[in-house]
């Protein structure tokens, strides 16, 4: 689902198992323009929000994919919040 937020950027949410997780949210920052990803879990509660900048690779984000590693160990689904900013 994709909806256009105020400040010219879209949102979008994924429906993901827990298995899933880290690999979608990997894929979706590698995607780009990704302002911030929010995972909740089914009940719709906010597990992590993770504001992203450009320029943000590499060593900076493993703490980040520890997070997201236990959050998908203990989830068994999840649904991922993906701001995206329009260019």
């Amino acid at each position: 689902m994709t909806t256009q937020t105020a400040d010219n950027a879209t949102a979008e949410t994924y429906e993901v198992e827990g298995d899933d997780l880290l690999s979608k949210v990997k894929e979706i920052i590698h995607e780009g323009n990704v302002r911030r990803i929010i995972i909740k879990n089914e009940e719709g509660k906010q597990l992590i929000e993770v504001p992203l900048t450009v320029g943000v690779v590499g060593a900076v984000l493993l703490p980040v994919w520890a997070a997201i590693g236990v959050i998908a160990a203990i989830v068994t689904s999840a649904s991922i919040e993906v701001e995206r900013v329009e260019t």
